[in-house]
């Protein structure tokens, strides 16, 4: 089963594809497409609504089934007028490179005592077609509190910039440098295929 997934990030495509393993899904990304893409307005107010804008305007470019998902980040010590919120990469306006994330959010982090706690709030919108819409931004989605820090480690996960600077609370240590941590059974990766399992039950396909 042929299903879209609404980016262009080869890292999230391929986390993707990951965590659906043996769900029977053939996941694409926007650059597998030769066709242009849709104008799209994120002007949601929050990571559930661009996820759902988005999923929208591939389905009716595109008439296949379609997920989009989007994050936002929220600091503990930050107002709610500072928080990145669905805003991560995106700065002034202008869309950062990956290096740019690091130096931007490294600084923010030195302006805070030298780290920031947070967590990621994820959302995802998955359409089959128009009656079978479904959507989550369910905390099972959201990863756990890390810390910020202000000194970036020297390894790049290209696609996400933010790991650099990312350290394990409980034992403060850069998540790279963390041999016990599994990626393929992180909360959030299976908050995600949770949710493509139920969906896909629901539409039949399971």
């Amino acid at each position: 089963m042929r299903v879209l997934y609404g980016t262009k990030n080869k890292a999230k495509l391929e986390s993707m594809k990951r965590i659906t393993k043996d769900l029977g899904l053939e996941i694409i990304g926007l650059s597998d497409l030769d066709m242009p893409l849709p104008d799209i307005n994120e002007s949601g107010n929050d990571p559930l609504q661009n996820a759902c804008i988005k999923a929208m305007a591939y389905y009716e470019a595109y008439k296949m089934p379609v997920f989009s998902c989007d994050s936002g980040l929220f600091f503990d010590e930050l107002d709610d007028m500072s928080q990145p919120g669905t805003h991560v990469r995106r700065v002034c306006g202008r869309e950062l490179t990956d290096e740019e994330m690091i130096a931007h959010y490294a600084s923010l982090a030195r302006k805070n005592g030298g780290k920031l706690v947070g967590s990621y709030r994820n959302a995802i919108c998955f359409i089959w077609d128009y009656d079978h819409i479904y959507t989550s931004m369910d905390a099972s989605l959201y990863t756990e509190r890390f810390i910020l820090t202000d000194k970036a480690h020297e390894m790049r996960n290209p696609g996400f910039p933010l790991d650099s600077l990312s350290v394990d609370i409980a034992t403060g240590k850069y998540y790279y440098d963390l041999r016990t941590k599994s990626v393929d059974e992180s909360a959030v990766d299976k908050g995600f295929r949770a949710f493509f399992e139920n969906a896909l039950e629901k539409i039949g396909r399971r």
